[in-house]
């Protein structure tokens, strides 16, 4: 066989080999992995700068990631966040900002009748001054706990749990009622219980202090997401029907490897497309960091790594029940209801959603953590047959069977792995800063990377300005250096990375 010969039937045999074979290198001054708020938010940040030649890669089939809208018995709902947390304050929050200027349909959560609709696990309601004394008390043990967060930063002493300070003044919630109020000052918001929560990066809480203490449930039939669609809008291209047609935004595009050399970044998706860049801004949630989905060519180094992994990624389930009629107490006072089980944070915070979807004759319970994703495991049936029996023991026998449940499943998507982060005990500031350091060329971001506002959506927003800030002083101004704190032993060193 003569050299031509073979030749020509390499090139016969490539001509039929898969297309992930051939498929086209892109190249981009900057790649952004993920498409949720964070990954937009820095996406705009970096246009702003000039910096316009961007790809950003998204596994999933739309903008918003965790952010997200289903539909459910004729309704839209949110499965993912619900809440504009921290309004009112002495600081705007830009959620807020863009919530209104959006015109968004949202509801004031008013939790204050808690005390008048908390119910025994064996029927029936607490009187409501014997629930009040257990409120009033779980809000002195608060404020202790703040008083003790104050004086640990004060003097620089060494972080502690929300259970440890619970436990220094001897009053851990052991009773059903007691429980079920510590669950809700506390898991109902970190989506973790006391005992792994940080006290110092927690109490109090910089969404609270700075923004202001309303909460506002969004319930908008355009959805939640409207507000990352309102940043997409400022930089990324939409026809009249408001569809997003931007070249730029490449859906349905898993990333599993980031590849980095001095020149540069490889980026490859599964279906075996291949980007180049100058520059990654990672923006995938902690959780799927801390997985294999994306293998990052050389490895990243010990400190990042210890860092990702130290940090947690919590799961937090909001249950969407549909009925064929009410059966639940309504008007004013009544939209949130407690349930109080021996086993602590079993279906425990209930909303009735007759304010948002009039007529929808629809119930919302919370769980989280290890409920989350016992739940995750088991069919929808097992899990509608627990929440009637919940149902059931509060309300009596004769309620009816619900014509609709949605289960979400954040915990088993391999693109989320839960629904945000939490601050964990033993994470300090210094630690927490090397999530987001960057490593080489390649930049992260995302809620858990925002110093103050990890798990809202104000932080995503805001962490996304920030990091995409770091990088355009590399890549703009050539200040590169980005200086952490390395923890070494009980001495801390500082640790500076440049390109």
């Amino acid at each position: 066989m003569t050299f031509t010969t073979m030749l020509m039937m390499v090139v016969f045999v490539l001509l039929l080999a898969p297309s992930t074979l051939l498929a086209t290198d892109v190249t981009a001054s900057v790649i952004v992995v993920g498409a949720g708020m964070s990954g937009i938010s820095a996406a705009k940040t970096l246009s702003d700068a000039g910096i316009k030649d961007i790809v950003i890669l998204e596994a999933t089939d739309r903008i918003g990631g965790r952010i997200r809208e289903q539909e459910f018995g004729g309704l839209n709902v949110e499965i993912g966040a619900n809440w504009v947390e921290g309004v009112n304050g002495n600081e705007l929050n830009p959620i807020w900002d863009m919530a209104n200027k959006l015109k968004l349909k949202v509801f004031f959560s008013d939790y204050d009748n808690l005390y008048a609709n908390t119910y025994k696990q064996a029927g029936g309601k607490y009187e409501s001054s014997f629930a009040q004394s257990a409120f009033d008390k779980a809000d002195d043990l608060e404020k202790f706990g703040e008083s003790v967060s104050n004086k640990l930063t004060a003097t620089r002493q060494e972080d502690i749990s929300i259970l440890v300070s619970q436990r220094l003044k001897n009053q851990v919630p052991t009773t059903p009622i007691d429980m079920a109020i510590d669950y809700y000052k506390y898991d109902y918001e970190f989506a973790e219980p006391p005992r792994v929560t940080s006290l110092i990066n927690t109490q109090p809480l910089s969404t609270f202090a700075n923004f202001g203490e309303d909460l506002y449930f969004v319930a908008d039939p355009r959805g939640y997401s409207s507000v990352v669609y309102h940043v997409a809008r400022q930089f990324l291209t939409f026809d009249k029907s408001g569809k997003l047609t931007d070249p730029r935004v490449k859906f349905n595009k898993a990333v599993t490897e980031i590849k980095q050399s001095p020149s540069g970044v490889i980026v490859k998706t599964e279906d075996g497309t291949v980007y180049r860049a100058k520059y990654v801004m990672v923006s995938v949630s902690v959780g799927v960091l801390q997985t294999k989905l994306i293998d990052f060519v050389p490895d990243l180094p010990p400190w990042k790594i210890l860092a990702v992994y130290q940090f947690d990624m919590a799961v937090y389930t909001k249950i969407f029940i549909k009925f064929p009629h009410k059966f639940w107490p309504t008007g004013n006072g009544t939209e949130f209801f407690l349930y109080a089980h021996d086993k602590r944070g079993y279906y425990t915070i209930w909303q009735q959603l007759e304010a948002q979807y009039p007529g929808a004759n629809a119930l919302l319970v919370t769980v989280t953590d290890d409920e989350s994703r016992r739940i995750e495991q088991q069919s929808d049936e097992e899990t509608k047959a627990e929440v009637m029996e919940v149902l059931r023991e509060m309300f009596g026998k004769n309620i009816p069977e619900p014509t609709d449940i949605l289960v979400p499943k954040w915990w088993s998507n391999r693109f989320f792995k839960g629904t945000f982060s939490n601050w964990p005990i033993g994470v300090t500031r210094f630690e927490y800063d090397q999530i987001r350091a960057p490593v080489g060329r390649i930049y992260f971001t995302g809620e858990h990377t925002s110093e103050h506002y990890n798990g809202y959506v104000h932080g995503a927003y805001l962490a996304g300005i920030d990091s995409a800030k770091i990088l355009i002083r590399c890549a703009k101004y050539r200040q590169c250096r980005f200086v952490h704190v390395c923890v070494d032993g009980k001495r801390l060193r500082s640790v500076e990375f440049s390109e």
